[in-house]
This record gives structure tokens, C-alpha cells and sequence, in this order.
């Protein structure tokens, strides 16, 4: 007779980081891996900082309008609280934690839970964002998504902010920022 080992014993976890610039289809890609989950019957739990209320409060929204119930969270030690007992985690904005995320993914991983984690690798000064870099050191798998460039249409890595606003976080869409290649970001 079979057994079911508890959670978190005999289940494999690891990370899974999707980066790359504003409108690369970052959340996107996200919302698709989550939606197959459920699909799959695996418990999800999904997260977004408390501060990103730009589409929704509750709901993490692409920007072609896919979206995904959520729930907003101060900081990433209230992802652990909530996220007892499930199978996959969700974390959305991921650059917007403290630096608390990547041990905090690393926990569940442990537990045994698949974690899904997206964000903005680079601010709008081309500089790394927050808990990303340790986020990419810890995961398991990377997806690097790439937008198109609004000066020359190549690929585009950068966030190019064209507010002259010196604020680190600055919430915004198509008004404040748009996707540039390294030519055309460092021309201007």
C-alpha cells in the first residue's frame, strides 16, 4: 500500500526567475505557468508587494490584460506565513521586496514547493533591482525575456524611464517608461 509522504518530504521544490525589462511579457509568462498549475490540480498560492496597485489591488495584471488572483503582501516574510502546505508559489514584481526574498524562496524550495518568481532584473538606471541578483544566483532555472526596442525595434534589455524623476521606484506605465535596446538606451 502507498503511502503519500507529508508535504515538503519526497517532494522535490526549486526557483524559477523570469526577468527581464518592463514590457517583456515578464508577468505574462508568469500568469501562464501558474494557470497550468492549476490546471494540474498542484495548490498555488500567488503574491504581489502591497505597493503595485497600478491594474488592480488584489489581482496581478499583464499588460495585455491577462491577470490572476493574488494576494498583496507588506514584505517577504509574509509570503512564508501564507504559503503553508501548497505546491507552487507565485511572486509577481518580485524587484519591489526586500532583500529577505531570496532566503524566503529558498525556504520554500525547501519545503518542497515549486517557486515562481518574476521581475525587473534592471532599474531604469540600467543597475541591478533589489533582490534579483540573488534571486538569479539561487534559481534553478532562468527565463530572460526580451522586449522591442521604441527607438529602433531590436531586442530591448533596458528600461528607459522618460520622466526625469530621481525616485528609485517610480510606478508607471507606456507614460513613464518604455523598452530600449543598449544603443538606443545609453544614446539619450
Amino acid at each position: 500500500m502507498f503511502i503519500e509522504p507529508p508535504r515538503g518530504q519526497g517532494r522535490k521544490g526549486w526557483i524559477e526567475v523570469i526577468c527581464g525589462s518592463m514590457f517583456s511579457g515578464k508577468t505574462e509568462e508568469l500568469i501562464r505557468r501558474l494557470k497550468r498549475a492549476q490546471i494540474a490540480n498542484q495548490s498555488v498560492e500567488i503574491f504581489k508587494p502591497a505597493i503595485d496597485v497600478r491594474y488592480d489591488e488584489f489581482d496581478i495584471v499583464s499588460h495585455d490584460d491577462k491577470r490572476i488572483r493574488s494576494t498583496p503582501v507588506q514584505n517577504s516574510h509574509n509570503i512564508l506565513l501564507l504559503s503553508s502546505d501548497v505546491d507552487v508559489v507565485g511572486v509577481d514584481e518580485a524587484q519591489f521586496f526586500d532583500n529577505d526574498l531570496s532566503e524566503v524562496v529558498e525556504q520554500l524550495a525547501a519545503r518542497g514547493c515549486r517557486v515562481i518568481v518574476a521581475g525587473l532584473d534592471m532599474d531604469y538606471q540600467g543597475k541591478p533591482f533589489g533582490p534579483i541578483p540573488a534571486l538569479l544566483a539561487r534559481a534553478d532555472y532562468i527565463t530572460k525575456l526580451h522586449a522591442i526596442c521604441m527607438k529602433c525595434g531590436d531586442i530591448a534589455t533596458y528600461s528607459y524611464r522618460k520622466a526625469k524623476i530621481d525616485d528609485k521606484i517610480l510606478l508607471g506605465e507606456k507614460d513613464v517608461y518604455e523598452p530600449r535596446c543598449r544603443s538606443c538606451y545609453y544614446k539619450e
